[in-house]
């Protein structure tokens, strides 16, 4: 039932009819890609020519108006990548060190991105190492606090059910795919990003109230709910990809040229996600504290038990945690597609285990633990690059400082100590 639901949402989305920046000439129905994005001192540079050769494939494409290109390819492989430096502006060149021509090979997205540096780009950034620590400071904290907004949902789910929630990275990765949909059928903007926001809390509720409420009055133990969650995760996400396919989808304005906001270069679009994930946040803690909804809440994760018997009426407390979980979950996913960026239908995926690390490390079922450790799993992943670790691994040093951080407090920063037995 649930899938079928997810079907209905995104069915009447064409998969290709995204908003992608100067296309390939060849076949529109290729889902693996070449793409990257063209500046020269925060400035896009326009018409200049890529070409991609491979796999018995020769394609090109040449940088739109805001620098990015893309070459669709019929297969995963590896690719001889290179740039016409003919067709550069007058006066700017790649800057020393730079490959020209590259050789690109895909891993596991269909999706093989590629960066060409200019003038004396990589060379400043070696040597400002204070101010490459301050923006990949502030780009940690935006990733760390769209992860939040995941896992705050994640934490109140468990919190008042105990369910350890595998679908919850389908409820991130619908957010975006939602947005992409309703504005691939051509809704304004602003009113996809309510349409999925709205879209989210359904998914949230339609799950409750088909699943989990009837098992819960079955009395299924935790850990077969668990196992049901991950069915459903898989479930939805191959829903997913069947009617969105395979392919990396841009969402409206995902690319855009850094500002500079004193000392820090930052992306408007990480600084719109710093934005909107702070004031999210507070008010979900300012309702969690003052209000009466919030105190049911607690009281419902508390002990539900005795909630019931102080007239709390509990299973319409976890409705309601369930709706905001997915439009937190949605919200996060959305902003997730702009800080990647691209929309793909295992995004959520790609970050629930560091969903996870933010839970554990703040303390199982601590809403505010959640908030505080994401921002530090966040902060972490952006600075592990700082210092010398493979962009590839540091997903890996985020997960590992939880395991440090467990060693020694096992309940998490703000988690309590409980006695078993």
């Amino acid at each position: 039932m649930i899938t079928a639901v997810i079907a209905l949402m995104i069915a009447f989305a064409p998969a290709a009819t995204a908003a992608t920046p100067s296309p390939s000439p060849s076949p529109e129905n290729f889902v693996n890609s070449i793409s990257g994005f063209l500046r020269n001192e925060g400035k896009p540079l326009e018409g200049v020519k890529i070409t991609a050769k491979g796999q018995g494939f020769e394609g090109s494409a040449t940088s739109a108006a805001n620098g990015a290109w893309e070459i669709g390819v019929p297969s995963k492989g590896s690719y001889e990548v290179t740039l016409d430096e003919a067709s550069l502006p007058e006066s700017i060149k790649l800057a020393d060190g730079q490959q020209n021509p590259r050789t690109i090979t895909f891993t596991e997205t269909s999706n093989q991105g590629t960066i060409f540096a200019f003038g004396k780009g990589i060379v400043v950034q070696q040597q400002d190492f204070g101010q490459n620590l301050l923006n990949r400071l502030v780009a940690g904290l935006s990733f760390g606090l769209l992860l939040a907004l995941a896992a705050v949902g994640l934490s109140l789910i468990f919190g008042t059910t105990g369910l350890t929630n595998f679908a919850h990275s389908e409820m991130v990765t619908m957010g975006a795919v939602l947005v992409f949909a309703f504005n691939a059928i051509g809704m304004p903007f602003w009113l996809a990003i309510l349409l999925a926001i709205v879209g989210g809390g359904l998914f949230g509720y339609v799950q409750d109230a088909a699943l989990w409420k009837p098992l819960r009055r079955r009395g299924t133990g935790l850990v077969p709910m668990m196992i049901v969650s991950i069915g459903l995760a898989l479930a939805v996400r191959y829903t997913i990809l069947f009617f969105f396919g395979g392919a990396t989808q841009q969402l409206p304005f995902a690319q855009s040229a850094d500002i500079q906001l004193g000392p820090i270069s930052i992306s408007p679009n990480n600084l719109w996600s710093l934005l909107i994930s702070a004031v999210v946040i507070a008010i979900v803690g300012i309702v969690l504290l003052k209000t009466r909804l919030g105190k049911a809440t607690r009281a419902v994760a508390d002990n539900p038990a005795l909630a019931a018997a102080s007239g709390i009426d509990v299973d319409g407390v976890i409705r309601i945690v369930w709706v905001t979980g997915g439009i937190l979950a949605s919200l996060g996913g959305i902003l997730w597609a702009y800080y990647r960026p691209g929309v793909t239908f295992d995004m959520g995926q790609q970050i629930l285990l560091l969903i996870f690390a933010g839970v554990t490390l703040g303390g199982l079922g601590t809403v505010f633990g959640a908030l505080i450790g994401s921002v530090v799993v966040g902060i972490f992943v952006e600075l592990t690059t700082v210092f010398g670790l493979a962009a590839d691994l540091k997903y890996v040093g985020a997960l590992f400082i939880m395991i440090v951080v467990l060693l020694f407090r096992p309940q998490g920063i703000l988690g309590r100590r409980e006695r078993v037995g």
